[in-house]
């Protein structure tokens, strides 16, 4: 984390994401410096301010309802709506924490919730951007991914920039892999060169461990410190099954979404298990699927990134299961697999930090895509402004 002093007030913005894995909204306030290196956007960033903002069990559901197709029109606008409010909570609630003035914030980044992703094709984030610059007085940048999408992208991976820009070793090659509810990854040279960018959905990343808890333990939403699957045994005939899933062999550029990894995965994950193993405990179900995690990691570094990395970042809600990071490491040896926050600031700040980026290039004018890792046509500026009412 580089610190800059006062600064520019035109320096600061706030960044919001929501996941996949449906946990919350990360809300970030960042300073970025002056360019470094190669002319491509901010030096590096100071994190002025993070918090979360948990999702009610009944918004949660409202969000899974959505994004699995069982929502009315009239529930998906309206929950578009309401998403909007629960952000401009959470921008109110950092810059409260943070003690930043709005006066001195040039713009909010929102990514929204994704309900729809199919990658090439077309994507769907919601969360009103209106709605947040009314109640925050603010500039909103929203709806980054479709741009890509319209430019013959993915639309995703879109954390590469701020990789790139703000989190390039000193030396070498590095690997910054998120562990949402997808897992991503982004290969970096030194120096924050563009040149040789890879970035891609490894898969699963907390969205199938997730839905196995909050199925066989509805009471918890998600393995608490990684207890379950440090409990149990890992049935390895199940992930080896599931590997041969035509997403883990097919080459980047390439995204995936809960499209894919949806409940109907989650109970065919289950009835696998129980088929294989019917004696399998519930522990055993969960080790299994933080297993599957860490081998498509694993397998897709394997596959895809013929790079020497020997740094592997580890962020995300996923690196905070003791359990996953545990198997994640385990996998991916002899490289140094360590948490972001060891190099930088805490790792669940880190996407919320992207988009604050995002929308800070989107003002400058600046492109926000990385065609090598989406597969757009060139670089693109990304987003849409709405203005605050300052």
């Amino acid at each position: 984390m580089t610190s800059r002093g006062s600064g520019s007030p035109v320096d600061v913005y706030v960044g919001l994401m929501s996941g996949t894995s449906l946990d919350g909204i990360s809300a970030a306030v960042a300073r970025f410096g002056p360019p470094t290196g190669t002319d491509i956007g901010p030096g590096p960033p100071e994190l002025l301010g993070f918090c979360t903002r948990p999702y009610a069990a009944a918004e949660r559901r409202r969000l899974e309802r959505a994004i699995h197709g069982g929502a009315a029109p009239s529930e998906w606008c309206q929950l578009g709506f309401d998403l909007g409010g629960w952000l401009a909570d959470a921008a109110v609630a950092v810059l409260a924490e943070s003690g930043v003035a709005r006066s001195a914030v040039r713009a909010i980044g929102s990514h929204g919730q994704t309900v729809w992703h199919e990658p090439g094709r077309s994507t769907w984030q919601i969360g009103e951007s209106a709605v947040i610059a009314e109640r925050t007085g603010l500039d909103v940048v929203s709806d980054f991914r479709v741009r890509d999408i319209a430019a013959g992208g993915q639309g995703a991976p879109l954390v590469s920039i701020a990789d790139v820009v703000l989190f390039a070793p000193a030396t070498g090659w590095r690997a910054l892999q998120n562990v949402g509810g997808i897992g991503n990854v982004s290969v970096v040279a030194a120096g924050g060169s563009m040149v040789g960018v890879r970035a891609f959905d490894t898969g699963p990343g907390v969205v199938v461990v997730d839905g196995v808890v909050r199925a066989l333990r509805p009471e918890l939403p998600f393995d608490v410190d990684g207890q379950l699957a440090q409990r149990g045994t890992v049935i390895p005939d199940v992930v080896d099954a599931l590997l041969a899933d035509p997403y883990f062999t097919e080459p980047p550029p390439k995204s995936t979404g809960r499209e894919r990894f949806d409940a109907r995965y989650v109970a065919d994950f289950i009835e696998r298990c129980r088929s294989v193993s019917p004696a399998a405990s519930d522990e055993d179900l969960v080790a299994t699927a933080v297993s599957l995690t860490a081998r498509s990691i694993a397998d897709a570094y394997a596959r895809f990134v013929p790079e020497p990395v020997a740094d592997v970042l580890l962020s995300g809600g996923g690196a905070c299961n003791p359990a996953l990071a545990a198997a994640v490491s385990a996998a991916l040896a002899p490289r140094l697999v360590r948490p972001f926050a060891d190099v930088y600031f805490d790792g669940e700040a880190k996407e919320a930090v992207a988009f604050a980026l995002l929308a800070a290039l989107h003002i400058d004018g600046r492109p926000g895509n990385v065609p090598s890792a989406t597969g757009a046509r060139g670089a693109r500026i990304l987003g849409k402004l709405t203005p605050g009412s300052r």
